[in-house]
Formats: C-alpha cells, sequence, structure tokens
C-alpha cells in the first residue's frame, strides 16, 4: 500500500512540475472577471430598456417576448416546444414571485456552473488528464517507470487516481474562484436564497406537481456535485484517449472534436434518436435540476447518468487492457 501511494505521489509530482494546474488556474482568473462583467453588463443593459430594477417586469418581459417568438411562422417546432416550457416555467417561477436570477455571488456561481458543465469544465478536464500517459510516452520517460518492479496495472491505476484528485480539485477551483470574483461586484450574500427545482417535462408540457424550494446553496452542491461527476467521465475518456494515442495533441484534438461534436449534435440532430447514445450529448445533467426541456427525445436524468456511466466504466476497462496487454515504450 506504501508503494502505491509513493506512485500517486510521483505522478502528482510530475502534474505539478508541468505546471498544469497553475494553467488551469491562470485560465479561471482570466475569464472569470469576462463572465463577470459580461453578466453585470447585461443586468445593466435590461435595467436601462425597462426604466426598472424590479425582477418582476423583467420576468414579465422575457415571457412576452417569447410568446411573441412562438407566433413567429419561422421558427422550427423544437424551438418552439422548448419555447413553450420555457413560458410555463418562468410563469410559474412569477405566479409563486420567486426570483430565478436575485443578485450575489452564489447566483452567479449557480448560473456559471450551469453554462459551463458540458464544455467549459470539461476543457479544463482535458488539460490535467489528456497527457498523463501520453506525454511520457513522447518524452520516454514511461520506459524507465515500467522497468520497476511494479505491475502495469499499479502503474496505471495510479495515474487514475491523480487524475481524478486533480479533477476534483479543478471542479474545487472553479466554484471558490467564481464565488470570490463575482462577489466583489454582486456581493457575497445570497446563500439562503430559495431556489425551484423538480420540473419535470412530460412530452411538450411542463410537470410542476413534483416542484418543491431548496436553499440555494443546496442547490449549488447538487449542481456542482453533477458537474464533478461530468469532469470525471470527460477525464476518464480523455485518460483513455492518452494511453490510446502517442501524440498529445493529437489525443486533444479528439476530445476537442467529440465535445464539439456533442453541442453540435444536440442542436442540429434533434430528429436521430441515435445520438444520445453519445457520451458529449449527456454532458448538460444541470438542465435536468433546472427543468429543460432535453435536446432529444428518450432522454432524462437517469439515461444520461447510465449512459456517462457505460461511457467511462468502458473507457476504463479499454486503457487498461491496452495497457497491460501492449508494448508501451515504443
Amino acid at each position: 500500500m506504501r508503494e502505491f501511494f509513493n506512485l500517486i505521489y510521483n505522478e502528482g509530482e510530475k502534474i505539478y512540475r508541468k505546471k498544469r494546474v497553475f494553467v488551469v488556474m491562470l485560465i479561471l482568473l482570466v475569464l472569470i472577471p469576462i463572465f463577470v462583467y459580461a453578466q453585470y453588463r447585461e443586468v445593466q443593459t435590461t435595467v436601462k430598456r425597462l426604466g426598472t430594477a424590479d425582477w418582476r417586469v423583467a420576468l414579465q418581459q422575457q415571457i412576452v417576448d417569447s410568446q411573441n417568438r412562438l407566433n413567429s411562422s419561422r421558427l422550427p417546432e423544437d424551438w418552439k416546444k422548448w419555447l413553450k416550457v420555457r413560458i410555463e416555467q418562468q410563469q410559474y417561477y412569477l405566479d409563486n414571485d420567486i426570483n430565478p436570477n436575485a443578485p450575489g455571488a452564489p447566483t452567479f456561481v449557480r448560473a456559471f456552473i450551469e453554462q459551463g458543465i458540458s464544455l467549459f469544465v470539461p476543457l479544463l478536464v482535458m488539460i490535467i488528464a489528456i497527457d498523463i500517459v501520453s506525454g511520457e510516452r513522447s518524452d520516454g520517460t514511461i520506459k524507465m517507470l515500467l522497468t520497476r518492479p511494479v505491475r502495469r496495472w499499479k502503474v496505471l491505476l495510479s495515474k487514475y487516481v491523480t487524475m481524478l484528485l486533480f479533477v476534483s480539485l479543478i471542479v474545487l477551483m472553479v466554484g471558490i474562484i467564481a464565488y470570490l470574483l463575482s462577489g466583489v461586484v454582486f456581493g457575497y450574500s445570497g446563500w439562503n436564497l430559495p431556489v425551484l427545482t423538480g420540473f419535470v417535462v412530460s412530452g411538450d408540457n411542463l410537470d410542476t406537481s413534483l416542484v418543491h424550494l431548496i436553499p440555494q446553496w443546496h442547490y449549488i452542491l447538487m449542481a456542482y456535485g453533477l458537474a464533478w461527476f461530468v469532469a470525471v467521465v470527460v477525464g476518464t475518456i480523455s485518460f483513455m484517449v492518452s494511453v490510446l494515442i502517442r501524440n498529445t495533441p493529437a489525443g486533444m484534438g479528439v476530445m476537442l472534436a467529440a465535445l464539439i461534436a456533442g453541442g453540435i449534435l444536440s442542436g442540429f440532430a434533434t430528429s436521430w434518436e441515435g445520438a444520445k447514445y453519445i457520451f458529449s450529448v449527456n454532458l448538460q445533467l444541470t438542465d435536468y435540476l433546472a427543468g429543460q426541456l432535453p435536446s432529444l427525445k428518450g432522454m432524462s436524468m437517469g439515461f444520461s447518468l447510465m449512459n456517462l456511466s457505460i461511457w467511462a466504466a468502458g473507457s476504463l476497462l479499454v486503457a487498461f487492457l491496452v495497457f497491460t496487454k501492449q508494448d508501451m515504450s515504443s
């Protein structure tokens, strides 16, 4: 056991020496202020356009705008279905006197992870996971590692456990940095604000029978838990790609294409139900918490969780089979 912990320590030291965690932190420190400013400008523009800071007026205007869009004959049927569900949900917030976008750092943290769970967070994870094996093959250091009297599966397992630790660190960093920086503009209060969850989309209708109030901190914990699960799945698939593809840039290109393809398919392949089995189409798990209309028919929280779990398990199995059987030093 001590030997295994030493392997994990050594792998962590390698990642630290490559400065990849600092790269992730730098990205967050540069981009999050931009997102905060964009959010601030959006709030100010809305107040200026409506002539009031009353959130009820803003929400009512959103409902009116959506209803006007529904009358457009050029709007695709899929968008009309999404708008109908969205209007029902906004009306529910309005009828129950609950501000879904109350100002404050916790609200920004919640909105940020909802928007970033399918692409931004996975891209940060890729920075750590994509070269954890391929990088050592390119450098030739894998030969020295495999000459040690340690079974190959233990070597790979230590790399995977180390990746999981750093993936968890990345998700934690996203939340902390987003909260600290957005609080400068929006204030740090709002953890106990009520948030509605439990919306269920049944066909083209919104079922509100299970809707209930929870504190915002509870909602944020659930959202970041789902984000952590998505990060682990993407990290595991990236880990497999790192084993299969020796060249790190090529592996990053493969993962980047896969992630972008998920977003494209969600918007353009709504009639192809088979697309729902692709892992990158199922990454937007927070949509189920917020009661958003699934991008493809047949998708649900349970389906997406099972789909992603199967992808992660299969990727891990392939990675171990290839690493233990093939010549990794070539």
